[in-house]
């Protein structure tokens, strides 16, 4: 079998590592066969869409990735753009080393673009962390999980939640020997997790965002369809027959693995590095805060990040609070002030530095009080470290972390940065827990059932 795994951005490289790996073991396990037989071969893909040094290539290093087969080099432009330049360089690459599967990771603009080119070429698609809904339709990330989950023959998820929303679309629920299939978990219920908003969210329903976006049709529809085209019993047997038979051949397969970004953490934890910043402020366990912002809503407009950062700042209790400024931000930040000088009496606890790598960042959120954040991946980590997380959006696409784990979400007005950070300096934070499946072997499972596959 020859895979072609696509890495674009930060969080594919930790998605990516532990495949790689499950990879090499099983073809190790595999040795006496002859030949390839049985043997899984792999081609890496970087497709070059982060092209900050401490955003890309550190990564690789840290985790031990090896270097790419190919870095298709795009990097920058706008979103359409950028989705152009990888559909075109990805068709020329996977002409000339064709695969029988594509394995994309996340919802980055990559994993997206790999995908439609893959299909177009008549090469099957496996996603992981497939599922998983925001049911946001203003992020960008949103849309390319909906696009490449529309496309993918073969779906590995992180959460029952996320298994639910497949199986609406109509997708396979698959039994595997890690994970009974509980028939139960998929229904419509009261406890319904796949949408956890903030109070003040303008998210839109799960089934009215699908029917939106994949432009379905309601059983009256059907129904009048029927009846505008009158077919005699002999031509609907012919069409049912048919749409029998490739509804069979191509039905979509999902199974529940859990997360393999939780295996590269469990994988690289005893490893996690301090920072320069460590000593050089003199940090010590619990007495700090980290954040991250780079989400269009917090940053983009200028008097709504400056009283963000005001209200996390004046409510942090005199903690420091390390910011690992985001290439993104970076652009509007320093300005927002006047100069270096005035944003140090503004806000004298809160320290910029550069991006880090994966091992020393995670070094700080392992001993951080609690993490600001508006990204995704990071509330994983958080929740499997037990580490308190005050999210800055009006919706998640992974309800767990707020359901079992340590996440809370609060929303992107300034006014709740203080109730939440009061709660966490009170003693009030939830503990949490881990999700079911996070245990470190999440590749393993994937690897296992992609080599049993008959393509």
């Amino acid at each position: 079998m020859k895979i072609t795994l696509i890495a674009g951005a930060r969080p594919n490289f930790m998605k990516v590592a532990p495949i790689i790996k499950a990879i090499k073991a099983f073809n190790d396990a595999n040795d006496g066969n002859d030949a390839n037989d049985g043997k899984i071969s792999y081609r890496l893909v970087h497709t070059g869409q982060h092209y900050d040094k401490n955003m890309s290539d550190t990564f690789f290093e840290e985790l031990g990735i090896p270097a790419p087969d190919v870095n298709l080099g795009c990097g920058g432009g706008s979103q359409a753009e950028q989705t152009a330049a990888i559909m075109v360089a990805f068709e020329k690459e996977l002409m000339a080393h064709p695969a029988d599967i594509v394995l994309v990771v996340g919802d980055v603009t990559s994993t997206m673009a790999c995908s439609i080119v893959a299909k177009k070429l008549n090469t099957k698609v496996c996603h992981v962390e497939a599922g998983i809904r925001s049911w946001d339709l203003t992020m960008p990330e949103e849309i390319n999980r909906m696009v490449t989950d529309s496309l993918a023959d073969y779906m590995f998820t992180t959460s029952e939640v996320a298994n639910r929303n497949l199986v609406r679309m109509g997708a396979i629920l698959m039994e595997n020997k890690n994970k009974e299939n509980r028939e139960e978990n998929i229904k419509e219920n009261k406890n319904d997790e796949s949408q956890v908003t903030c109070s003040n969210s303008n998210s839109i329903d799960p089934q009215s965002a699908q029917k939106q976006a994949f432009g379905q049709l309601d059983a009256q529809s059907y129904s009048d369809t029927d009846k505008s085209y009158p077919l005699d019993s002999s031509e609907k047997n012919v069409i049912f027959d048919n749409q029998d038979k490739n509804s069979k051949n191509n039905q979509q397969k999902v199974w529940f693995v859990g997360n393999v970004m939780i295996d590269t953490l469990l994988a690289n934890r005893s490893r996690f590095r301090k920072p320069e910043v460590w000593d050089e402020l003199g940090l010590k366990e619990q007495e700090f805060i980290v954040m991250t912002m780079h989400r269009p809503a917090n940053v983009d407009e200028e008097n709504h990040l400056r009283a963000m950062m005001e209200q996390i700042i004046d409510n942090a209790h005199g903690l420091p609070v390390i910011f690992p400024i985001h290439p993104r931000t970076a652009k509007l930040f320093y300005g927002l002030w006047g100069d270096e000088a005035e944003l140090a009496k503004r806000l004298p606890n809160l320290h910029i530095v550069e991006p880090m790598g994966y091992l020393e960042f995670n070094y700080l959120v392992e001993r951080a009080k609690a993490v600001v954040t508006d990204s995704g991946g990071i509330t994983e980590e958080t929740t499997v470290m037990g580490v308190p997380c005050i999210t800055l959006r009006d919706n998640t696409e992974r309800p767990e972390t707020c359901t079992v784990g340590t996440n809370e979400l609060i929303g992107t007005d300034p006014a709740a940065i203080k109730p939440a950070l009061d709660k966490l300096f009170a003693g009030e934070w939830k503990k949490g827990a881990i999700p079911e499946l996070w245990d470190g072997h999440t590749a393993e499972r994937i690897i296992e059932i992609l080599s049993a596959l008959e393509i």
